[in-house]
């Protein structure tokens, strides 16, 4: 078996500030590989949900073109700090403080990267407003399932059962590794 790619000088940034914060809910090396491929793929505005210290966001910009513009907004104004500092020289990317709703000012996003539970659980239709017909979400964090209707932790997961029938949404549930998966959704 070979070793894992190289990472990007970005995404290290963006680890190293994680660990020196105690921050280690981090975007999955796998999931962010498919993130940067997807951003390689996007013009316009990317946007993201969750910053933590700029992991997710690091991956996109590590794939995202020159004309890309990239917001990421995290609740935590510690860690959005720690976000800015790995992000100071690259001007695609805008990192703000501040709810998941600070991201509605910047919409459509061509890309929407969601990390946060919260958002995912009840936030499908404010979701659905922030991005346009062809654009893509991904939603982070779930674990595989062989079933249908999915199933987490021995229950109907009905979050990712109303992703993955949204009428506005063709979604199809994607493992990342053995233990993780994402829910890619296209807005029809």
């Amino acid at each position: 078996m070979s070793a894992p790619p190289e990472l990007p000088g970005v995404v290290r940034a963006a680890l190293d500030v994680s660990r020196r914060l105690g921050f280690l809910s981090t975007t999955r090396h796998e999931t962010g590989r498919l993130l940067a491929t997807l951003a390689a793929t996007r013009t316009g505005t990317l946007g993201e949900l969750g910053t933590g210290c700029g992991v997710g966001a690091a991956w996109l910009a590590s794939g995202a073109g020159g004309g890309v513009r990239i917001v990421t907004v995290e609740v935590d104004a510690r860690l959005a700090e720690g976000a800015r500092e790995v992000f100071a020289g690259d001007n695609r990317v805008e990192v703000r403080t501040g709810d998941w709703t600070t991201l509605e000012q910047f919409a459509p996003f061509s890309l929407l990267f969601v990390d946060v539970r919260e958002v995912k659980s009840g936030g499908l239709d404010r979701i659905a407003d922030l991005v346009g017909c062809g654009d893509l979400v991904v939603l982070d964090d779930f674990t595989p399932s062989t079933a249908w209707p999915p199933v987490y932790d021995g229950r109907v997961d009905s979050m990712r059962e109303r992703w993955l029938t949204d009428e506005r949404f063709t979604a199809v549930d994607v493992m990342v590794t053995d233990d993780a998966s994402v829910v890619l959704a296209a807005r029809r």
